[in-house]
């Protein structure tokens, strides 16, 4: 009988879809991480008006370091729940905290609208990302090695970090694209949204992707199997 679990003896096929299925909230997470630092200078100005342009730029790579303090928490609260109740179930929440940090960023009307809300709440999208990416990274490579064939475990949890590469360079290539098409006034002005709104745009595909997963065959045996004391 065809096996069409994730960690079973599934075809290539099979197998491959499961990989792009898992990878696509890592992808969607470097993504948006990436393009926080790509267009610093004009976010800088849209939510952190200062004395000097300095100034205004460093408080921005340090509301972008916040993001990153987030992840041991982020990896230790989550990566426990993830244990809990499963991985597929654990990587929809992940990707569901993301979404929310991502389309708040998106969403958030500039300094001269909101005063300094603006700049609250970008910080606030910004922890919501590192939150969700303290656990993503290592959600997905727990998933990768649990639906891996024996002996292939290093070979499937390789594309947790070929998925961001990937990420990395989809988001410069979309940066790039948008300086040479843009002038530098619009790009500053509404233009450097558009990358993140294309990330939000695909955020209901990654949603039903990130659903339609199985639980792994090594969890679920493990779930239903007597603790050990």
């Amino acid at each position: 009988m065809h096996n069409s679990s994730p960690s079973g003896t599934g075809n290539t096929r099979s197998k491959a879809g499961a990989v792009f299925r898992v990878t696509s909230g890592n992808f969607l997470e470097q993504f948006d991480f990436f393009l926080f630092g790509f267009y610093a200078t004009q976010i800088a100005s849209a939510f952190f008006p200062a004395s000097s342009e300095f100034a205004s730029l460093m408080m921005t790579f340090a509301v972008f370091g916040a993001g990153f303090l987030m992840r041991p928490l982020g990896a230790v609260i989550l990566g426990a729940y993830i244990d809990d109740v499963g991985r597929r179930k654990g990587l929809i929440v992940t990707l569901s905290i993301m979404a929310s940090g991502t389309l708040l960023i998106v969403l958030v009307p500039g300094y001269a609208s909101i005063g300094l809300w603006a700049p609250a709440l970008v910080l606030v999208g910004r922890l919501l990302q590192g939150f969700s990416a303290g656990a993503e990274l290592g959600g997905v490579s727990v998933y990768l090695a649990e639906m891996a064939t024996p002996g292939r475990k290093g070979f499937y949890t390789s594309w947790q970090s070929g998925s961001q590469q990937v990420a990395i360079v989809v988001a410069a290539a979309l940066g790039y694209g948008l300086n040479q098409w843009m002038t530098p006034a619009a790009v500053a002005d509404w233009g450097w949204r558009i990358p993140f709104a294309i990330g939000c745009l695909i955020i209901p595909f990654i949603f039903l992707l990130r659903r339609s997963l199985q639980e792994t065959e090594e969890f679920a045996t493990r779930a239903h199997r007597p603790t050990m004391r």
